[in-house]
């Protein structure tokens, strides 16, 4: 059996779990540490406390380990196993243990009863080396982690940033397998054709100017996402009169919402339920210096195809936290282009030097976002990474414990 540990139902993890045990070569166990987000949960940088609104346990084998109350992804020395995972693993016959990350204690405690257990350990973390380390944590950082890797059998690398991490430790190409990160490509495809017909009337909701040039942040508002930065594109924009009648969409919440909604004419608040200003944003599309914005709130799973149908296009301008940034891939799978800084994890793979930008470059962001509404690229899912691409790693990578 494959054992598979993580810190919680996923959302972009629970695909997987679905088509490999639809798929039915594999026999396997997911270990949850927590149930953040399936029920109310607070984090503390979305300053909010949610649920997701899709259904995270049904379809694939699952079990909950023993943690300590207070448990949950963000700590960890408290997100740690009281069961003796040696003795669970031996009870269900378990081949291979495969742990997200080392970001929780309880990674780190399975890996040590993997291996006093002679179970073959599996890591698909999601770390990269475009990140700078300051000199002083490098010595520490290599050691820590390269003892970590030494017992590691096989990395499921989940893009090019992230293989080039782990051979920077002088992990050899037999140890690594593709197992690229990605969305589930059709349903978001799928939920876009639906509400396609609805694109004008969702633009209207949000006070979005049927012939705005539309772009959409997405994600919590706090420093590593940079969302600041795009404002101050749309401002140059602008002010050179290259596009007029940029328009941005904010999809989220996080500490910068006071500042993002001062540095911008909200044309639209879902969270006051109020419109600021003008009656509609065509009004105020020449007169005003700062651009136009409209807060669509947080956005759940079954909600969140409404922005990328009603947006023209997708910035994620965020720093090197952002280890990789899903939402590009749900959004390119929506058919939505993306602009992406280039300390994005998921730049290399997913938009290249084309759509991608030097961090914080502003000059640089505000010039392709011109090009992208000029060009207006068709996108399509097939293109993109897939969950069935990792499933056929993970069926190799079984097959050859036999």
């Amino acid at each position: 059996m494959l054992a598979i540990l993580t810190t919680h139902p996923i959302q972009y993890q629970v695909p997987i779990w679905r088509a490999l045990a639809e798929c039915g070569r594999v026999s396997f166990e997911v270990w949850y540490l927590t149930d953040f987000g399936v029920r109310p949960s607070a984090d503390r940088e979305f300053g909010r406390t949610f649920a997701w609104d899709i259904e995270l346990l049904d379809g694939y084998p699952h079990r909950f380990i023993k943690t300590p109350a207070g448990a949950s992804p963000v700590t960890f020395w408290r997100c740690h196993t009281r069961e003796r995972l040696r003795d669970r693993m031996r009870r269900s016959g378990t081949k291979a243990l495969w742990i997200q990350g080392w970001q929780v204690a309880a990674y780190w405690q399975a890996v040590r009863a993997a291996k006093a257990s002679g179970v073959e350990i599996w890591l698909r973390g999601e770390s990269n080396d475009l990140a700078p380390v300051p000199f002083w944590k490098r010595p520490v950082k290599r050691a820590v982690l390269g003892r970590l890797f030494a017992q590691v059998d096989r990395f499921l690398y989940i893009g090019a940033a992230n293989r080039r991490l782990y051979e920077s430790f002088g992990v050899v190409d037999a140890r690594l397998y593709p197992a690229p990160y990605a969305v589930d490509n059709e349903r978001f495809a799928q939920q876009a054709v639906a509400l396609r017909p609805q694109r004008n009337e969702l633009r209207r909701r949000w006070r979005i100017a049927q012939d705005a040039f539309c772009v959409l942040f997405c994600g919590k508002f706090i420093a590593k996402k940079r969302p600041l930065d795009l404002i101050a594109a749309a401002e140059l924009l602008r002010a050179e009169g290259r596009v007029p009648n940029i328009h941005l969409l904010f999809v989220g919440s996080g500490q910068l919402g006071t500042a993002l909604r001062r540095a911008c004419c909200v044309a639209y608040d879902a969270e006051a339920e109020a419109v600021q200003g003008a009656a509609s944003g065509d009004a105020l599309t020449g007169v005003i210096a700062q651009p136009l914005g409209s807060f669509a709130g947080f956005l759940n799973q079954t909600e969140i195809s409404r922005a990328y149908v009603a947006a023209d296009c997708l910035v994620l301008p965020s720093d090197q936290g952002e280890t990789w940034g899903l939402v590009a891939n749900e959004a390119l799978a929506s058919g939505l282009a993306c602009l992406v800084s280039d300390a994005c994890g998921c730049a290399e793979d997913l938009v290249r030097d084309r759509y991608s930008y030097p961090l914080g470059n502003i000059r640089c962001l505000a010039d392709k976002l011109e090009r992208l509404q000029r060009e207006r690229p068709s996108v399509s899912f097939q293109q993109l990474p897939s969950i069935d691409q990792t499933i056929s790693t993970i069926n190799r990578a079984y097959a050859e414990l036999s």
